[in-house]
């Protein structure tokens, strides 16, 4: 799936939601995106839903999806949560507390992501995997750090 440009729902400055666009349109041209039937929409400051498929083909040995998978959509949630509030510098994940609550075989998942605190050099976000039933399978915790790397000068980042 390829990132759609949405705008968030309420009030928004406008330089705020060509900054979510860029991100989403960052997150779809990244190479690991294709991997995953998966897209990203920035809900609003401090905010990011991850939209994915799991089926067989993110499997470990026993038939439910692999803790990468897990990882990866919480930590991308996360990480888009809090690169939300940042519109000079990527961040890069300095450490993930994930937690694992129930496995899942099949279906659409929802990752959401949520911005906690800090804003000058680390940032925290916390995020949640929800199934199709609303039943939550796994969360995770992240601290994120302003790296060197500036937005506009990532290829996928475009304002506009």
């Amino acid at each position: 799936m390829s990132s759609i440009a949405t705008q968030p729902d309420g009030p928004d400055v406008p330089g705020a939601a060509l900054h979510w666009r860029a991100l989403e349109a960052l997150y779809a041209s990244a190479p690991i995106n294709q991997l995953f039937d998966s897209r990203l929409t920035v809900t609003g400051e401090g905010g990011a839903r991850i939209d994915f498929l799991v089926d067989r083909r993110v499997h470990h040995a026993a038939g439910a999806a692999h803790g990468t998978v897990y990882f990866k959509m919480l930590d991308d949630a996360a990480f888009y949560a809090a690169n939300s509030l940042i519109t000079d510098r990527f961040l890069l994940t300095t450490s993930f507390n994930l937690h694992f609550v129930r496995p899942i075989k099949r279906g659409n998942i929802v990752a959401e992501g949520r911005w906690v605190s800090g804003r000058r050099r680390v940032l925290v976000a916390e995020a949640r995997l929800v199934d199709e039933d609303g039943e939550e399978i796994g969360r995770g915790t992240g601290t994120f750090m302003r790296s060197r790397i500036a937005l506009s000068g990532l290829p996928g980042y475009r304002i506009g």
